[in-house]
Order: C-alpha cells, then sequence, then structure tokens
C-alpha cells in the first residue's frame, strides 16, 4: 500500500540539508515532492564527494523520491510557473533568508491570494523575526547560540564538532515536518492554510530538554561533565584495549549491579548508586582500568547475554551490519535511473498499514522540466 502522505502535495524550494532531510521524509511518507533548482547555480549536495556511479551520495540520499525542475527564479516568467504550480499543491517549503521570496515575486502572501489553503513553511536559521533573523550560521553556530554546546564535551577540552548536523536535522528537519503535519491537521478541520515558521537555532534551544529545564526552573547551569548525563557521572565511554570505545549507560540500580557483578567490581556498587562526585570519579576509574584490559570483541562476547545497558561504538558500516538494525530494515535499495539499486539508510518510521517507499535516488538537476513545463 502507499505511504501516508499520498495526498500532499509539495514544492520544494530548499537546499544543502535542513529542507531536503525534511522533505526526503515526507516523499519517503508518499508525498509528491517536486524540487525546484536553479540551473546555473549548483547545489553543493549535487557535487560534494563521495560518488557513486557520478553522483554525490549525498544528493542520491537527500533526494530520494522526488522530481526536479530546474528553474532560474530571478528570470522573467518564472514567478509566473510557480504561481501556476502552486494552485495545485498543498504546501510550499523553502530556506532562503526572510525577505527573498517576497523580492522573487513568490512569497507567502503573494501564493496565499492564489491557494488560500497553502502551508507554507520557511527554515531559516535563526526564525523570520529578531535582530539575528538575516544573519548567516551554520550549525556548529545554532547550537552554540541555543546553549547546546555550552554543556557538551570535556572541561578540559570544550565542546567537540559533532559528527551529526544537529541544528539541521534533529532542529530545522523533524521539526519543520512536524510544523507541517500539525498545519495539515489544522487546515482539515478549518480549511484554513498558515505560515511555519521554523528556526534551526529555537529547534535546538528546545532540544536542550532537561538540562534547559534544570538551568531555568532550577537555577543550574549546566557545564561539560558537571551532570548524570554529560560525562559527571560514570554513564560515559570507555577505551578498550584495542582503541576502541565502549558505552557504559548502566544507571539504574538493577543495570550497575549487574555491571559490577560482571566486570569483578562488586566492590564499586555503592559508588555507581552515589551521588557524590568523588565516589563516581572514582567509578569511572575503575571502570576505565578495567574495560582497557579486553579487546572490544572480547567485550562485546562477555556482555551479549547480559542486560546492563552496555553497547560498542560502533561505525557506520558495522551499524548497518548490526543484527538489530539489519532486522528493522534500516539498510535498503533504492532504483538508480539505469536500472540497478544503491544502498541507503532505510526509514525509521514503521507503519502496520501505509509503508514509506522511496520511488528512486535523487535526480538529475531538471530531469523533470518537460513533463511539468508541458
Amino acid at each position: 500500500m502507499p505511504g501516508p502522505l499520498t495526498s500532499l502535495k509539495i514544492l520544494d524550494f530548499s537546499t544543502l540539508l535542513p529542507g531536503p532531510y525534511a522533505t526526503m521524509l515526507l516523499a519517503d511518507m508518499g508525498a509528491d515532492v517536486l524540487r525546484v533548482e536553479a540551473p546555473d547555480r549548483m547545489e553543493l549536495t549535487r557535487v560534494m564527494p563521495p560518488h557513486d556511479g557520478g553522483t554525490s551520495t549525498a544528493h542520491a540520499y537527500l533526494n530520494r523520491g522526488k522530481r526536479s525542475l530546474g528553474l532560474d527564479l530571478k528570470k522573467e516568467g518564472s514567478a509566473d510557473v510557480i504561481k501556476e504550480l502552486v494552485k495545485d499543491y498543498d504546501v510550499v517549503i523553502e530556506q532562503f533568508r526572510p525577505g527573498v521570496m517576497d523580492r522573487l515575486g513568490i512569497g507567502y502572501d503573494t501564493l496565499k491570494a492564489i491557494n488560500p489553503k497553502l502551508i507554507y513553511c520557511a527554515i531559516t536559521g535563526y526564525g523570520q523575526t529578531g535582530p539575528y533573523k538575516d544573519r548567516a550560521g551554520h550549525d556548529i553556530n545554532y547550537l552554540s547560540l541555543a546553549g547546546v554546546s555550552s554543556h557538551c564535551g570535556r572541561a578540559d577540552s570544550g565542546p567537540p564538532p559533532m559528527g551529526i548536523q544537529i541544528a539541521d536535522v534533529a532542529g530545522g528537519s523533524h521539526h519543520a515536518v512536524m510544523g507541517v503535519l500539525a498545519a495539515v491537521i489544522h487546515r482539515q478541520q478549518t480549511g484554513e492554510g498558515q505560515f511555519v515558521d521554523i528556526s534551526m537555532t529555537d529547534a535546538a534551544f528546545a532540544l536542550n530538554a532537561m538540562s534547559g529545564a534544570a538551568c531555568l526552573a532550577g537555577g543550574q547551569e549546566q557545564k561539560p561533565e558537571s551532570s548524570l548525563l554529560n560525562g559527571g557521572s560514570f554513564y560515559d565511554y570507555y577505551q578498550t584495549g584495542d582503541g576502541r570505545w565502549l558505552s557504559v549507560g548502566s544507571l539504574e540500580p538493577q543495570f550497575s549491579s549487574r555491571l559490577c557483578d560482571t566486570l569483578g567490581l562488586s566492590e564499586m556498587k555503592s559508588f555507581a548508586l552515589s551521588q557524590n562526585p568523588e565516589h563516581q570519579q572514582k567509578m569511572k576509574a575503575a571502570l576505565k582500568e578495567k574495560i582497557a584490559e579486553k579487546s572490544l570483541v572480547q567485550w562485546q562476547e562477555i556482555f551479549a547475554d547480559q542486560d546492563a545497558c552496555v553497547e560498542p561504538v560502533l561505525t557506520i558500516s558495522e551499524a548497518a551490519e548490526h543484527p538489530q538494525l539489519k532486522d528493522r530494515g534500516m539498510v535498503i535499495g533504492v532504483d538508480r535511473e539505469d536500472g540497478t539499486e544503491q544502498k541507503q539508510i532505510g526509514y525509521p518510521i514503521k507503519f502496520s498499514q501505509t509503508p514509506c517507499s522511496a520511488k528512486h535516488v535523487g535526480r538529475k538537476l531538471g530531469a523533470d522540466n518537460d513533463a511539468i513545463l508541458s
């Protein structure tokens, strides 16, 4: 059966990661996504390495299942094309700085006048209002201003550059999808479209969750290695004898007790449960010394049947082969234009009646121009 969003038609003006990731999720769930790109300004994700069969792997993944319209929005007549298309579309998603779409003649007010039921979602670094609304930024900047970076990393080395784009994806992409779908429900009830303003900095600030609550309501400013979950306790990563890493999250009494017994550290059980920072540091020192005695594979074998919240730090290729992720179908084959398949990350949301699917990898720029413009 088709995905749950087959009734939605989306015009996608976004670039790079946040918007394209959001519209990929919507396309996976069945939405008809038409990506509008400038034919004379190559986007980074189309050319960035590595490549597979001459196509950037980033582009092939982020734009799977979408059609492509090459259109210079600054060229005379382009706005008329969009105005005609928007009559038949439900959602517009764009990622320009505030005011750009207005200057191109296709801003929210203009398109809303043509299609009053239109849902228009703008993803920006800082939002449509405020003193930073026109300021440039990247994921690392949004995380910094949102307070996230201040309590990550180590006390002596500062915040780490993250391996994933947290503000872009967990912030911009996921909140954009939630906002759009909430607006769709509202439209079903009222017949009204609306403007959805997504700030990646706002979303990153909201991700502080428990740390933010502790600071704002409890007066406890969060710092690196100062709380239960950011390195202030034995809940941490430990290097194995072969230079790999093991994650230990055995916080609850039943798990910490099992951890200590398995490692031959039964005398440390009271330290594991203690709120005393000195006791926690002694527990960490004991774990560091003990875990360094064996290789990662050896620890995996030891903890294979132990329900103790201890797991190996895997590479992406190792994670793709892990039996849990394989069983969940988290690596899929997506059709290329030549009939072969490319391995890609699968669908994190599982529907019992309307499963996600990907029609094809990201298409060549303007691949659907003839069909759309005719």
